[in-house]
């Protein structure tokens, strides 16, 4: 998947911000930066980002929660007790999306990257089963 791609994959779903290309701003990674996820889901659940699988695409209290996009994982930050991954899935697009935090400074974030890298990121795994069981 090319990174025009998956941002309008990913990203341009559910933004309130404008359609791609013309609000595609970028400058610390690939995503995109001027996103704003407008879908709102009752229920406390909060806003959603409806381009990722349910799992991963929903703010909850955390409505600051910043997608980033990689082309690999030498590319990403690197994860150790500073930025903790905790979720990691191979979506249907055979892209690896990692849901975690910055447990420091209480700042959760989802990193998404162009490819299978799975077994480079060690966190737990969330099966297709296992999004179809979330509510």
């Amino acid at each position: 998947m090319r990174i025009d791609e998956a941002v309008q994959e990913y990203q341009c779903i559910g933004c309130v911000n404008g359609s791609y290309p013309d609000c595609y701003k970028t400058n610390d990674n690939l995503a995109c930066n001027s996103h704003c996820a407008g879908t709102m889901a009752s229920g406390g659940i909060g806003r959603s980002f409806l381009g990722l699988p349910i799992g991963f695409c929903r703010l909850g209290v955390c409505d600051k929660t910043k997608i980033y996009l990689f082309e690999n994982i030498k590319a990403g930050w690197g994860y150790n007790k500073f930025n903790v991954p905790v979720w990691k899935h191979l979506d249907k697009h055979g892209n690896t999306i990692v849901r975690g935090m910055c447990p420091r400074i209480n700042d959760p974030w989802i990193h998404i990257y162009l490819g299978n890298f799975l077994k480079d990121i060690d966190c737990i795994e969330i099966m297709q089963e296992d999004i179809e069981d979330m509510d």
